[in-house]
């Protein structure tokens, strides 16, 4: 994932969280300690790309969406058909 970006800090961080199922089950994304090394490097710009049904069904990932939302950052792909 990040491993080798440790430390290190850019303008926008783009992450893509591919997992998508119907048994909400996000394998390597559990790893909250590294995916937080991810989304703490960006300076103006974080943005998060995956599947809200299946990671909604975890309480950090829920929660992130939640705060997302309340900042106006959250869009789904289905605003755009």
């Amino acid at each position: 994932m990040v491993d080798g970006f440790q430390g290190q800090e850019r303008e926008v961080i783009y992450i893509s969280l591919t997992r998508s199922n119907s048994d909400g089950i996000i394998g390597f994304l559990a790893d909250y300690r590294r995916l937080n090394v991810a989304m703490t490097r960006a300076k103006l710009k974080l943005v998060l790309v995956g599947d809200s049904t299946t990671l909604g069904q975890t309480p950090f990932f829920a929660e992130l969406m939640a705060y997302a939302e309340g900042l106006g950052g959250y869009e789904s792909v289905w605003h755009y058909q």
